[in-house]
C-alpha cells in the first residue's frame, strides 16, 4: 500500500510502498515513464524504531502483520543500550500461521518418552518459522544519518541487505538520499513484487511547500535480471527494472488557494487530537511541471515506443540511440480538499474529503485532445483511445472520526475504462482501508492499521506529521 497522505506530492513524487513482505516493511514502486521519479520520499522512521515505539509507549508486546505469501506473523524488537547517537536493534519475526498449520498437519504426538509440551517445543524449534533483521542506525551529525540493515531467513528466501545515507543538504529546504540494496524490492501497477539483484539510487529533492517552485533530481542504477517474488502469478517485467542507468530531473510549480477557512474559535483548554487536522477548510491546489529522463542500458527501449495503438504519435521530445534514450514531457495535477470539524470533541468532529486529478503525461493529453478535435471537426465518432488519453487519473480519500482519537479512512484510485464491454466504465483501483489512532500528546502522530484487499496485506505502522 502507498503511504496514506493528503499531500499533493504523493501524486507524482512517488513515495515508498509499505508492505509486510519484508522485515523492514518497505518496497519501492516501479518507476513509470516518465513519472514517477522513483525513490523520492520524505524521511520516515525505520521499521525497528516503529516497533520499538509500540513496545515502549503503547504496551504492544508483539506487532502483527499479514501477507498472502507468509500468512499471519508477529514481530518484536530487541534494542541494544548503546550511546544516544547509535540505535541498534534485532527485529525478530515469528510465523504463527505456518506454526499452526504444522501442528494441525502433524498433531501433538504424546509418547511415554515425551509430553505434549515437548511436542510443541519440537514444532517451535522449526527454524523456517523465524526471520531476523539486524539494523543499525547512526546519527553521524545533526544533519547526517546512515542506516545499515540485513535480513536473514531460515527458509529458501533470499537474504536482504540495505544501506541508506540521508543528508539534510547544506542549502536549506533540501534532502539528499543515497541508497543501495541487494536485492531491491519493487512493486508494479498490477501489485506484483519484483526483486532486482542490485539497486543503487541518488536522490536530491527540495522539500514540498504550500506554494511555489520545487525541483527534483534522481539517478537510479539496476544490475542483474529482476525476478518475481515467490507465490505470485507471472507477469511481464517492466522495462524500467532491467539493468541500466537512468537519470531524471523534474521542475514544478504549485499553487494553493483557500476557498474557505473557518475562523470560529476552537474549544478552550482542549488540545486537538492532531494539530494538523484542526482547521476546517475548503481549499484547492494545482501543480504544473516538466520532467526530463535519460537512460542508458537495457532499460532504454521503454522510451522508444510510440503510442501507435492510439493511431497518433505524442508531442513529447524524444531522442533515440544505441541502447540509450532521452525523453521530456510535461505533467499537471489539480486537487480539492475539504474538512469539517476541529478534531477536538469526542465524536464525529472530523470529516475530511480529498480528491485529486492527475495528468501524468502532457504529450498524451495534447495528442488525445488534438485527435478528438479533429474527429469533431470532421463529424466523426470520437476515438475511444483518444478519450481515454484525455481522462485524468483520479484519487479519492475519505476520513471520518468515530470516537476520541480513532478515525476510519479509505483511500482509493478511480479509473476509467471505455473498452469495458460489461457496461461499467469506471472502477475502483487499489482501495486501502485504515483505522487510525491519533497520539494526542505528540501533537501530530498516529498509529495506522491498514488492510489492502487487492494485495491481501495487513500492517500496523507509526507515522508522524502525515497529513
Amino acid at each position: 500500500m502507498k503511504k496514506l497522505r493528503w499531500a499533493m506530492d504523493g501524486g507524482f513524487w512517488d513515495l515508498d510502498v509499505s508492505t509486510p513482505r519484508t522485515l523492514d516493511g518497505v518496497a519501492r514502486p516501479v518507476p513509470g515513464d516518465p513519472l514517477p521519479l522513483g525513490i523520492s520520499r520524505g524521511v520516515r522512521l525505520s521499521r525497528p524504531k516503529q516497533i520499538d515505539f509500540f513496545q515502549r509507549f503503547m504496551f504492544m508486546p508483539f506487532v502483527p502483520s499479514f501477507s498472502p505469501a507468509h500468512g499471519l506473523s508477529i514481530q518484536r524488537v530487541l534494542s541494544f543500550p548503546f550511546a544516544e547517537p547509535w540505535f541498534s536493534t534485532v527485529l525478530g519475526q515469528f510465523n504463527i500461521q505456518k506454526c499452526v498449520s504444522s501442528i494441525k498437519e502433524h498433531g501433538l504426538k504424546q509418547t511415554p518418552e515425551s509430553s505434549w509440551l515437548q511436542s510443541i517445543g519440537k514444532h517451535l524449534s522449526d527454524k523456517s518459522l523465524y526471520a531476523l533483521d539486524f539494523c543499525s542506525e547512526l546519527l553521524i551529525t545533526p544533519d547526517d544519518t546512515i542506516l545499515l540493515s540485513s535480513e536473514a531467513y531460515a527458509d529458501d528466501r533470499i537474504p536482504r541487505k540495505k544501506a541508506v545515507f540521508h543528508h539534510k543538504a547544506s542549502f536549506p529546504h533540501h534532502n539528499l538520499t543515497v541508497e543501495a540494496a541487494s536485492p531491491g524490492l519493487f512493486t508494479d501497477e498490477y501489485g506484483t513484487y519484483w526483486d532486482v539483484p542490485v539497486t543503487m539510487a541518488i536522490d536530491l529533492a527540495s522539500l514540498p511547500s504550500d506554494s511555489g517552485a520545487s525541483y527534483h533530481v534522481c539517478i537510479n542504477h539496476n544490475a542483474g535480471s529482476p525476478k518475481q517474488l515467490e507465490g505470485q502469478t507471472t507477469n511481464e517485467v517492466s522495462a524500467t527494472l532491467l539493468p541500466g542507468l537512468c537519470a531524471k530531473s523534474a521542475f514544478s510549480f504549485k499553487k494553493n488557494i483557500d476557498i474557505w477557512r473557518s475562523r470560529a474559535p476552537k474549544l478552550k483548554m482542549v488540545q486537538p487530537y492532531d494539530i494538523l487536522l484542526s482547521n476546517p477548510h475548503i481549499s484547492a491546489s494545482g501543480i504544473i511541471g516538466a520532467v526530463v529522463s535519460a537512460s542508458l542500458g537495457e532499460n532504454s527501449p521503454r522510451a522508444q515506443v510510440d503510442d501507435e495503438s492510439m493511431g497518433f504519435n505524442g508531442f513529447s521530445l524524444r531522442a533515440r540511440g544505441a541502447n540509450s534514450a532521452f525523453l521530456a514531457d510535461i505533467f499537471a495535477s489539480v486537487s480539492l480538499s475539504a474538512q469539517h470539524g476541529n478534531f477536538q470533541r469526542l465524536f464525529f468532529d472530523l470529516t475530511r474529503v480529498y480528491t485529486r486529478l492527475d495528468f501524468p503525461s502532457g504529450s498524451k493529453f495534447l495528442s488525445g485532445a488534438t485527435r478528438l478535435a479533429n474527429d469533431f471537426y470532421n463529424s466523426k465518432a470520437p476515438c475511444m483511445e483518444a478519450v481515454q488519453a484525455v481522462c485524468p487519473n483520479a484519487t479519492l480519500s475519505v476520513q471520518q472520526q468515530i470516537g476520541g482519537p480513532f478515525s476510519l479512512r479509505v483511500d482509493s484510485g478511480v479509473s476509467l475504462d471505455l473498452k469495458n464491454k460489461d457496461g461499467w466504465y469506471t472502477s475502483v483501483r487499489d482501495p486501502v482501508f485504515a483505522l487510525e489512532y491519533a497520539l494526542q500528546v505528540l501533537g501530530s502522530a498516529k498509529a495506522v492499521a491498514w488492510y489492502s484487499p487487492k494485495q491481501r496485506e495487513f500492517m500496523i505502522e507509526l507515522r508522524f506529521f502525515d497529513t
